[in-house]
Protein backbone atom coordinates (compact mmCIF):
# COMPACT_ATOMS: atom_id res chain seq x y z
CA UNK A 1 0.00 0.00 0.00
CA UNK A 2 1.51 3.48 -0.54
CA UNK A 3 0.71 6.73 -0.13
CA UNK A 4 1.33 10.69 -1.04
CA UNK A 5 1.26 14.06 0.01
CA UNK A 6 0.69 16.36 -2.59
CA UNK A 7 2.43 19.13 -2.33
CA UNK A 8 0.55 22.14 -2.59
CA UNK A 9 2.00 24.60 -4.84
CA UNK A 10 2.13 28.47 -3.45
CA UNK A 11 -0.66 30.66 -4.15
CA UNK A 12 -0.25 33.71 -6.60
CA UNK A 13 1.28 36.01 -4.97
CA UNK A 14 1.88 34.71 -1.85
CA UNK A 15 5.38 34.61 0.27
CA UNK A 16 7.45 31.55 -0.16
CA UNK A 17 8.24 29.75 2.91
CA UNK A 18 11.71 29.61 2.86
CA UNK A 19 13.42 32.95 2.41
CA UNK A 20 12.63 36.51 3.19
CA UNK A 21 9.98 35.95 6.34
CA UNK A 22 7.19 38.23 6.93
CA UNK A 23 6.19 37.84 10.27
CA UNK A 24 4.31 34.76 12.19
CA UNK A 25 2.37 34.39 15.54
CA UNK A 26 1.86 31.34 17.16
CA UNK A 27 0.64 29.80 19.79
CA UNK A 28 0.07 26.55 22.29
CA UNK A 29 -1.95 24.15 24.18
CA UNK A 30 -1.12 22.22 27.36
CA UNK A 31 -3.19 20.05 29.41
CA UNK A 32 -2.73 19.94 33.19
CA UNK A 33 -0.97 17.30 34.41
CA UNK A 34 -2.51 14.73 36.55
CA UNK A 35 0.78 13.59 38.60
CA UNK A 36 4.04 15.18 39.44
CA UNK A 37 6.09 13.14 37.17
CA UNK A 38 3.57 14.72 34.28
CA UNK A 39 3.76 17.97 35.82
CA UNK A 40 7.58 17.90 35.64
CA UNK A 41 7.26 17.15 32.09
CA UNK A 42 4.41 19.90 31.12
CA UNK A 43 6.92 22.53 32.35
CA UNK A 44 9.80 21.09 30.43
CA UNK A 45 7.59 21.42 27.55
CA UNK A 46 6.75 24.64 28.94
CA UNK A 47 10.62 26.22 29.24
CA UNK A 48 11.58 25.10 25.70
CA UNK A 49 8.48 26.66 23.84
CA UNK A 50 8.85 29.73 25.37
CA UNK A 51 11.19 31.48 23.93
CA UNK A 52 9.83 31.22 20.75
CA UNK A 53 7.45 33.64 22.81
CA UNK A 54 4.19 32.51 21.36
CA UNK A 55 0.82 34.78 21.45
CA UNK A 56 -0.10 32.98 24.01
CA UNK A 57 -0.22 29.69 25.67
CA UNK A 58 -4.19 28.18 26.42
CA UNK A 59 -4.35 25.32 29.45
CA UNK A 60 -7.58 22.81 28.70
CA UNK A 61 -10.48 22.45 31.08
CA UNK A 62 -11.83 18.68 31.63
CA UNK A 63 -15.07 17.89 30.98
CA UNK A 64 -17.89 18.68 33.13
CA UNK A 65 -15.23 20.56 34.79
CA UNK A 66 -13.04 17.81 35.81
CA UNK A 67 -10.07 19.40 35.92
CA UNK A 68 -11.24 22.57 37.11
CA UNK A 69 -8.42 23.01 39.80
CA UNK A 70 -5.56 21.79 38.07
CA UNK A 71 -6.26 24.44 35.24
CA UNK A 72 -6.25 26.89 37.52
CA UNK A 73 -2.98 25.65 39.31
CA UNK A 74 -1.20 25.44 35.87
CA UNK A 75 -1.78 28.56 34.49
CA UNK A 76 -1.39 30.79 37.54
CA UNK A 77 1.59 28.87 37.93
CA UNK A 78 2.31 30.22 33.82
CA UNK A 79 1.35 33.33 35.42
CA UNK A 80 3.49 33.91 38.40
CA UNK A 81 6.92 31.47 37.21
CA UNK A 82 7.16 33.15 33.47
CA UNK A 83 6.74 36.02 30.96
CA UNK A 84 4.00 34.04 28.56
CA UNK A 85 0.69 34.86 28.60
CA UNK A 86 -2.13 32.38 29.95
CA UNK A 87 -5.15 31.77 28.83
CA UNK A 88 -7.75 29.14 30.28
CA UNK A 89 -9.93 27.09 28.97
CA UNK A 90 -13.48 27.64 30.73
CA UNK A 91 -16.98 25.39 29.64
CA UNK A 92 -20.49 26.17 30.09
CA UNK A 93 -20.60 22.00 31.64
CA UNK A 94 -21.52 21.55 35.09
CA UNK A 95 -22.23 24.78 36.37
CA UNK A 96 -24.53 27.61 36.96
CA UNK A 97 -23.69 30.76 35.75
CA UNK A 98 -22.69 32.51 39.27
CA UNK A 99 -20.52 29.48 39.61
CA UNK A 100 -18.49 30.16 36.43
CA UNK A 101 -19.16 33.64 36.90
CA UNK A 102 -16.89 33.16 40.43
CA UNK A 103 -14.24 30.92 38.43
CA UNK A 104 -14.08 33.49 35.93
CA UNK A 105 -13.28 36.17 38.64
CA UNK A 106 -11.10 34.10 40.34
CA UNK A 107 -8.81 34.05 37.20
CA UNK A 108 -8.85 37.94 36.55
CA UNK A 109 -7.67 38.62 40.38
CA UNK A 110 -4.86 36.06 39.68
CA UNK A 111 -3.77 37.81 37.02
CA UNK A 112 -5.43 35.91 34.12
CA UNK A 113 -6.92 38.01 31.16
CA UNK A 114 -7.59 35.61 28.70
CA UNK A 115 -10.10 32.95 28.36
CA UNK A 116 -10.59 30.64 25.56
CA UNK A 117 -14.56 30.42 26.09
CA UNK A 118 -16.04 26.59 25.14
CA UNK A 119 -19.46 25.00 25.54
CA UNK A 120 -17.64 21.61 26.00
CA UNK A 121 -18.41 18.33 26.10
CA UNK A 122 -20.27 16.24 28.11
CA UNK A 123 -19.01 13.46 30.46
CA UNK A 124 -18.30 10.15 28.93
CA UNK A 125 -21.18 8.95 31.09
CA UNK A 126 -23.71 11.27 30.26
CA UNK A 127 -24.78 11.04 27.04
CA UNK A 128 -25.52 13.78 24.36
CA UNK A 129 -24.59 17.26 25.64
CA UNK A 130 -27.21 19.15 27.68
CA UNK A 131 -27.37 22.47 29.01
CA UNK A 132 -26.73 22.82 32.81
CA UNK A 133 -30.06 24.38 34.60
CA UNK A 134 -29.33 27.93 35.29
CA UNK A 135 -25.86 27.58 33.54
CA UNK A 136 -24.84 29.33 30.35
CA UNK A 137 -25.90 27.01 27.76
CA UNK A 138 -23.76 27.32 24.86
CA UNK A 139 -20.49 29.12 24.19
CA UNK A 140 -21.90 32.33 22.91
CA UNK A 141 -23.77 33.27 26.14
CA UNK A 142 -20.64 32.34 27.93
CA UNK A 143 -18.51 34.79 26.22
CA UNK A 144 -21.13 37.35 26.63
CA UNK A 145 -21.26 36.06 30.32
CA UNK A 146 -16.91 36.66 30.62
CA UNK A 147 -17.50 40.45 29.25
CA UNK A 148 -20.03 41.06 31.85
CA UNK A 149 -17.46 39.84 34.39
CA UNK A 150 -14.26 41.60 32.98
CA UNK A 151 -12.68 42.81 30.04
CA UNK A 152 -11.01 39.20 29.19
CA UNK A 153 -9.88 38.45 26.03
CA UNK A 154 -11.68 35.94 24.44
CA UNK A 155 -11.16 32.90 22.36
CA UNK A 156 -13.46 30.83 21.07
CA UNK A 157 -13.32 27.55 18.51
CA UNK A 158 -14.10 26.90 14.89
CA UNK A 159 -14.98 23.86 13.37
CA UNK A 160 -13.64 24.14 9.11
CA UNK A 161 -15.23 20.71 9.06
CA UNK A 162 -18.72 21.42 10.96
CA UNK A 163 -19.31 20.85 14.51
CA UNK A 164 -20.74 17.43 14.79
CA UNK A 165 -23.89 18.24 16.39
CA UNK A 166 -24.41 20.82 13.76
CA UNK A 167 -27.67 20.72 11.89
CA UNK A 168 -25.53 21.93 8.65
CA UNK A 169 -22.40 24.13 8.12
CA UNK A 170 -24.60 27.05 7.69
CA UNK A 171 -25.72 27.02 10.72
CA UNK A 172 -22.49 26.19 12.95
CA UNK A 173 -20.97 29.37 10.89
CA UNK A 174 -23.76 31.52 12.13
CA UNK A 175 -23.08 30.25 15.67
CA UNK A 176 -19.46 31.16 15.98
CA UNK A 177 -20.89 34.58 14.33
CA UNK A 178 -23.03 34.38 17.30
CA UNK A 179 -19.51 34.41 19.38
CA UNK A 180 -17.79 36.55 18.37
CA UNK A 181 -20.49 39.20 17.54
CA UNK A 182 -20.75 38.43 21.69
CA UNK A 183 -17.26 39.55 22.27
CA UNK A 184 -14.99 37.02 21.07
CA UNK A 185 -11.69 38.54 19.54
CA UNK A 186 -9.89 35.49 17.96
CA UNK A 187 -11.34 31.69 16.98
CA UNK A 188 -8.69 28.92 16.92
CA UNK A 189 -9.80 26.03 14.37
CA UNK A 190 -10.25 22.32 15.55
CA UNK A 191 -7.35 19.95 13.73
CA UNK A 192 -7.68 19.30 10.36
CA UNK A 193 -5.34 17.55 7.37
CA UNK A 194 -6.17 19.19 4.42
CA UNK A 195 -4.91 22.80 4.02
CA UNK A 196 -7.96 23.48 1.81
CA UNK A 197 -10.53 22.69 4.38
CA UNK A 198 -9.06 25.55 6.18
CA UNK A 199 -9.02 28.09 3.07
CA UNK A 200 -12.26 27.14 2.06
CA UNK A 201 -13.51 27.20 5.58
CA UNK A 202 -11.55 31.46 6.14
CA UNK A 203 -13.51 32.22 2.78
CA UNK A 204 -17.05 30.94 4.06
CA UNK A 205 -15.97 32.59 7.33
CA UNK A 206 -15.12 36.17 5.60
CA UNK A 207 -18.27 36.06 3.69
CA UNK A 208 -20.37 35.74 6.15
CA UNK A 209 -18.84 39.01 7.94
CA UNK A 210 -16.71 37.27 10.67
CA UNK A 211 -13.44 39.52 10.46
CA UNK A 212 -11.46 38.79 13.41
CA UNK A 213 -8.10 36.39 13.24
CA UNK A 214 -9.14 32.57 12.28
CA UNK A 215 -5.85 30.83 13.72
CA UNK A 216 -5.09 27.79 12.31
CA UNK A 217 -5.21 25.11 14.58
CA UNK A 218 -2.00 22.13 14.01
CA UNK A 219 -1.83 18.75 15.75
CA UNK A 220 1.12 17.36 14.94
CA UNK A 221 0.50 13.46 14.87
CA UNK A 222 2.92 10.76 16.95
CA UNK A 223 0.18 8.43 17.84
CA UNK A 224 -2.56 7.65 14.94
CA UNK A 225 -4.67 5.67 17.14
CA UNK A 226 -5.16 8.61 19.29
CA UNK A 227 -5.82 10.87 16.81
CA UNK A 228 -8.38 8.60 14.85
CA UNK A 229 -10.28 8.84 18.18
CA UNK A 230 -9.57 12.41 19.00
CA UNK A 231 -10.84 13.67 15.29
CA UNK A 232 -13.68 10.97 15.56
CA UNK A 233 -15.00 12.85 18.62
CA UNK A 234 -14.68 16.81 17.20
CA UNK A 235 -15.83 15.99 13.69
CA UNK A 236 -12.25 15.78 11.67
CA UNK A 237 -11.49 14.18 8.99
CA UNK A 238 -8.45 11.93 9.03
CA UNK A 239 -7.65 10.92 5.34
CA UNK A 240 -6.78 7.95 4.52
CA UNK A 241 -3.33 8.27 3.17
CA UNK A 242 -2.17 9.30 6.44
CA UNK A 243 -2.76 6.25 8.33
CA UNK A 244 -1.32 4.59 5.33
CA UNK A 245 1.90 6.85 6.68
CA UNK A 246 1.89 5.18 10.01
CA UNK A 247 1.10 1.83 9.17
CA UNK A 248 3.24 -0.05 10.87
CA UNK A 249 4.84 1.93 12.91
CA UNK A 250 3.10 0.58 16.19
CA UNK A 251 6.37 -0.36 17.43
CA UNK A 252 8.48 2.21 15.88
CA UNK A 253 8.10 5.46 17.45
CA UNK A 254 11.45 7.33 16.20
CA UNK A 255 10.19 6.32 12.90
CA UNK A 256 6.54 7.54 13.64
CA UNK A 257 8.01 10.81 14.84
CA UNK A 258 10.24 10.96 11.47
CA UNK A 259 6.88 10.69 9.69
CA UNK A 260 4.84 13.22 11.59
CA UNK A 261 7.50 16.03 11.18
CA UNK A 262 7.06 15.27 7.60
CA UNK A 263 3.56 15.27 7.56
CA UNK A 264 3.22 18.73 9.64
CA UNK A 265 5.75 20.44 7.63
CA UNK A 266 4.02 19.75 4.26
CA UNK A 267 1.08 21.01 5.81
CA UNK A 268 2.21 24.16 7.04
CA UNK A 269 4.36 25.30 4.35
CA UNK A 270 0.78 24.67 1.89
CA UNK A 271 -0.71 26.81 4.66
CA UNK A 272 2.16 29.03 4.98
CA UNK A 273 2.32 29.38 1.20
CA UNK A 274 -1.49 29.99 1.49
CA UNK A 275 -1.15 33.32 3.37
CA UNK A 276 -1.54 31.88 6.84
CA UNK A 277 0.19 33.62 9.12
CA UNK A 278 -0.83 32.62 12.83
CA UNK A 279 -0.70 28.63 14.24
CA UNK A 280 -2.11 27.56 17.35
CA UNK A 281 -0.48 24.05 18.38
CA UNK A 282 -2.05 21.21 20.37
CA UNK A 283 1.17 20.02 21.84
CA UNK A 284 -0.03 17.27 23.88
CA UNK A 285 2.51 18.54 26.36
CA UNK A 286 5.40 17.83 23.91
CA UNK A 287 7.37 20.36 22.68
CA UNK A 288 10.10 18.49 20.05
CA UNK A 289 7.80 18.85 16.92
CA UNK A 290 5.99 21.73 17.62
CA UNK A 291 9.71 23.54 18.16
CA UNK A 292 10.88 21.81 14.67
CA UNK A 293 7.77 22.93 13.04
CA UNK A 294 8.09 26.74 14.62
CA UNK A 295 11.78 26.58 13.55
CA UNK A 296 10.54 25.86 10.18
CA UNK A 297 8.19 28.76 10.20
CA UNK A 298 10.87 31.33 10.87
CA UNK A 299 9.65 31.23 14.35
CA UNK A 300 12.93 31.02 16.30
CA UNK A 301 14.52 32.28 19.74
CA UNK A 302 15.94 35.44 19.56
CA UNK A 303 19.62 35.52 20.02
CA UNK A 304 20.10 35.51 23.74
CA UNK A 305 17.27 33.11 25.01
CA UNK A 306 18.50 29.87 25.86
CA UNK A 307 16.04 27.12 24.74
CA UNK A 308 17.47 24.38 26.23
Amino acid sequence: MTATIAMAAPAAGAAPLFGPPSPVAVSFEFFPPKTAEMEARLWETVQRLAPLSPRFVSVTYGAGGSTRERTHATVARIRRETALEPAAHLTCVGATRAEIDEVARTYWAAGIRHVVALRGDAPADAGRYQPHPGGYAYAADLVAGLKRVADFEVTVAAYPETHPEAVSPAADLDNLKRKIDAGATRAVTQFFFDPDVYFRFRDRATAAGIAVPIVAGILPVTNFGQVRKFAGACGAAVPGWLGALFEGLDDDPETRRLVAATVVAEQVRALRAGGVGEYHFYTLNRADLTFAICHILGVRPSAHQVTR
